[in-house]
């Protein structure tokens, strides 16, 4: 009953004050509808941009799409795009002004967002009055995220190529070393391939070459293969290991890396392109308007409401 009796009181409000009630509505669309035209509320153009990472890999428990989001959300590609865009004449702030910076950081987080979504796509959104701006903006995020990553990357593979160089050289160093041992048993005993050198000295010892075993050349070879026929063979397999390993590391690492240093690979793969918007996304005037005029309504039955009861209650008290 005490429901149905305040429905009763809010019906005669409005029966008692149709006229007014109406004449308040009628002002309140008209006054919202012009308030939020373009003379007051500048509009605002909407693009977007579908987003999926590619061709990095996550530095912790991170998956690609939580990193790529960290890296959109960076203040280094904030700055790159506030300056490209010069977005400080655009928003019209100052530089002087002593909150510059926190100011623009506030204006851009307003104005251009980057989200992850539930299939771990991002997601690039920019509002601006200037449709190409929102467009533009996006591609040149885009264009910046790619960078920092090509940079990040080469900065890892240049430490790889620099730990690489230095193995590589060592390696080098150490064939060259074994290569000069080699070359000393050649000057100082005339030992240089032990296999052909043995053959020969077999025919010698055996006659078989019409050679004298007691020549005193056979015998000098004879002596110093015994004497050094096994450091010989020794630096020759050593040689022999240290080329093929040399050419095994270039192969399955060195060169990798170089390539992984000088690749130009894109970071993103783009499933929904940015394009220039035809038809502004704020403000939306229909429900500025609509809640403009329920704020009003609700306001001035409050208003009559009150009234309505002081003056009840004044004719109480006479």
């Amino acid at each position: 009953m005490d429901d149905f009796k305040n429905n009763t009181n809010i019906l005669d409000l409005f029966a008692k004050w149709k006229y007014h009630l109406i004449i308040i509505i009628v002002l309140s669309i008209v006054l919202s509808t012009f308030f939020s035209s373009p003379i007051f509320i500048k509009p605002k153009y909407k693009s977007f941009a579908v987003l999926y990472p590619a061709n990095i890999f996550p530095y912790s428990k991170e998956n690609e799409s939580e990193q790529m989001l960290q890296l959109m959300q960076s203040r280094e590609i904030k700055d790159s795009v506030i300056k490209k865009f010069d977005l400080a004449e655009h928003y019209q702030i100052s530089p002087s002004y002593e909150h510059y910076y926190s100011t623009m950081m506030y204006l851009f987080d307003e104005n251009i967002t980057v989200r992850k979504t539930e299939f771990e796509s991002i997601v690039i959104e920019v509002m601006d009055v200037d449709p190409k701006y929102s467009c533009n903006i996006i591609n040149s995020m885009i264009d910046f995220y790619n960078k920092m990553v090509r940079a990040m990357h080469k900065e890892k593979f240049a430490e790889v190529m620099k730990n690489g160089d230095f193995v590589l050289k060592e390696k080098e160093k150490n064939l060259d070393s074994l290569k000069n041992a080699l070359a000393d048993l050649g000057t100082k005993y005339g030992l240089f391939n032990l296999e052909t050198q043995s053959k020969e000295l077999t025919k010698g010892l055996l006659r078989t070459g019409g050679v004298n075993p007691n020549n005193a050349e056979v015998l000098k070879l004879k002596t110093n293969l015994e004497l050094k026929g096994a450091e010989l063979q020794t630096l020759t397999d050593l040689i022999l290991s240290e080329s093929e390993g040399i050419s095994v590391y270039k192969t399955d690492f060195y060169d990798k890396a170089l390539l992984d240093y000088n690749r130009e690979y894109t970071h993103i793969n783009v499933v929904t392109k940015p394009y220039v918007s035809d038809k502004k996304a704020y403000p939306v005037r229909w429900l500025i308007v609509v809640i403009s005029t329920i704020a009003t309504l609700f306001f001035s039955l409050l208003i009559i409401g009150i009234f309505e009861r002081v003056k009840q209650k004044n004719i109480s008290n006479k």
